[in-house]
């Protein structure tokens, strides 16, 4: 899924931070933060409700995503 556009599906998503957030502006650091993404290499779980695949459609280009 990465680099596509994610729809609220009720689904499980897996999230892995593949990128650094150095360099990066300080909106896309809050929302990995938020996606509760702290380190490159860091997977964690979200469904996929509307506000969470905004954050993800928001860092896209530092994220992978995959259904769980």
């Amino acid at each position: 899924m990465n680099g596509k556009r994610i729809q609220a599906t009720g689904a499980t998503l897996r999230v892995k931070q593949v990128r650094s957030v150095v360099g990066q502006k300080q909106n896309m650091r809050d929302t990995l933060r938020s996606l509760g993404l702290k380190r490159p290499g860091q997977v964690v779980e979200r469904k996929a409700d509307a506000a969470t695949v905004g954050m993800i459609n928001t860092v896209t280009h530092l994220v992978e995503v995959e259904e769980a």
